[in-house]
């Protein structure tokens, strides 16, 4: 896939495919499907990570969560880090 196209044109190219051009189609599909299945999950834990710090939650405490330090954590989900 060029570096030009999206991640939406990469989907539409992979189901565009007929599967019987394939060997078999399925494991193509299936980690595309984890590729989505892993994004939202990066969505839905920064909006926990932002939900938790608005209400008053440490760093220490998000980094206990996510088993990590509190300055990684801070690093990877803080504000202005995505």
């Amino acid at each position: 896939m060029p570096k030009t196209q999206t991640r939406d044109d990469a989907d539409d190219f992979i189901a565009s495919i007929d599967p019987a051009a394939m060997r078999d189609a399925r494991h193509v599909c299936k980690i595309a499907h984890a590729r989505r299945a892993l994004e939202a999950a990066e969505r839905d834990l920064q909006t926990a990570v932002d939900e938790a710090r608005a209400a008053g939650d440490s760093w220490t405490m998000i980094g206990v969560a996510l088993r990590t330090s509190k300055q990684n954590a801070h690093r990877k989900y803080g504000r202005g880090s995505t």
